[in-house]
């Protein structure tokens, strides 16, 4: 009588179910000479499937030649979506692990078109082909950019490298020659509309919550999502974007003043600052409501540009490194943070940045308050005025 194949396998790995229980591991244990196995601690076949992944990539030594550094003979080649999947695996509990997986989607629709496609075989003209794919994607009826096609690129050389005994056989073009920066910079009437709709229309509150934040800290998008009471230092009125327990990443994260106005609301705050992973869908209709840019001109990103902007202003260049200490661009000290009131260092930033909140609230009394406009913003009037 022959065996029935198992739900999932992995080289000596088998996930097997057992009724009413959770699924098991098991393997062949050459050393013992008898079967193992562990429990997956899950009834989903899916969590399962993961944890096996994991003792297999664990046990997984893929041994390969100390003088030439390539696979022993007889080593099966990596399919390249199980090497995406690895790659997923091992980076779990990484910062940077949400953008790799999204990059990394469009790398494994194209190989969708062919999946047994091997690691060994993605070579140059593999990745022209994939970026010649790509750029025929449309998302409502726009091609994704060169930079943004790139970083799926990048992405897969590093869960090649990462995965398999050999780097990748290819490389990907340099982001530096491939991105245009946006050029539209929000000033303080366009912000002040912002909030105005938000106040207006944003039922859910998170809109109004992301503006705040946005304009306060100039932070990234994703620095703004992951505000928490927990990192809100009362005592010295400083913010920490960088979680606790999230490694720093190119994309510096720092610890900053925090506006007086905002100040107050993170006093209050008990838990996740923002309760949505994204804003997208508000943020693209009040986009349009308010006449802002389409595309890549005008997403999330534009109050951190905006707020520099009208910062530096401001500051003037010979305080400008404290625009750039807000931004993540220069890295700052403790000493730094706790020496507020010292010029010298990024006091004359708190002082600007609390100057243009003013300002905003001049044209919107209620943006940093919970109280609700009673007044409608006139829209159309603001769009007419914009376009002269």
């Amino acid at each position: 009588m022959s065996r029935s194949l198992p739900i999932y396998q992995r080289g000596k790995f088998r996930l097997k179910a057992r009724k009413g229980r959770n699924y098991d591991i098991v393997w062949y244990d050459q050393s013992t000479g008898f079967n193992r196995s562990i429990s997956t601690g899950s009834k989903d076949v899916r969590i399962a499937s993961d944890q096996l992944d994991r003792e297999y990539l664990k046990s997984e030594g893929r041994p390969t030649c100390p003088t030439c550094h390539r696979p022993w003979d007889g080593q099966t080649p990596t399919l390249a979506l199980d090497a995406i999947v690895d790659y997923l695996l091992l980076s779990e509990g990484k910062a940077g692990l949400v953008s790799a997986k999204t990059r990394l989607a469009h790398v494994a629709n194209f190989l969708q078109l062919r999946p047994e496609t091997l690691c060994i075989e993605i070579d140059e003209r593999w990745i022209e082909t994939f970026r010649q794919w790509r750029l025929k994607q449309k998302y409502k009826g726009k091609s994704p950019s060169l930079s943004y096609i790139e970083g799926s690129i990048m992405q897969l050389a590093a869960a090649i490298t990462a995965t398999q005994p050999m780097p990748a056989k290819f490389k990907a073009r340099q982001m530096a020659s491939l991105s245009q920066s946006p050029e539209h910079r929000s000033d303080v009437k366009e912000l002040a509309a912002m909030f105005d709709y938000a106040l207006t229309y944003d039922i859910r509150d998170n809109l109004l919550r992301y503006l705040r934040a946005a304009v306060a800290t100039w932070a990234r998008p994703d620095a703004i999502y992951d505000i928490h009471s927990d990192n809100w230092r009362a005592k010295a009125r400083v913010l920490q974007l960088n979680p606790a327990n999230r490694p720093q990443t190119k994309k510096y994260r720092p610890v900053i003043p925090v506006a007086a106005q905002f100040a107050l609301i993170l006093d209050e705050l008990v838990g996740n600052y923002i309760s949505v992973n994204s804003i997208k869908h508000s943020w693209s209709k009040m986009g349009d409501e308010i006449g802002l840019p389409g595309g890549r001109e005008a997403g999330e990103k534009l109050i951190r540009r905006s707020m520099a902007t009208l910062a530096r202003r401001e500051l003037g260049e010979a305080d400008w490194i404290q625009g750039r200490i807000m931004l993540g661009h220069v890295k700052s000290t403790t000493s730094d943070i706790y020496a507020l009131p010292n010029p010298a260092q990024i006091g004359r930033a708190l002082e600007v940045t609390e100057s243009i909140i003013e300002d905003i609230e001049k044209l919107c009394p209620n943006a940093f308050q919970r109280t609700y406009s009673a007044q409608k913003f006139d829209f159309g009037e603001f769009k007419r005025a914009k376009t002269g």
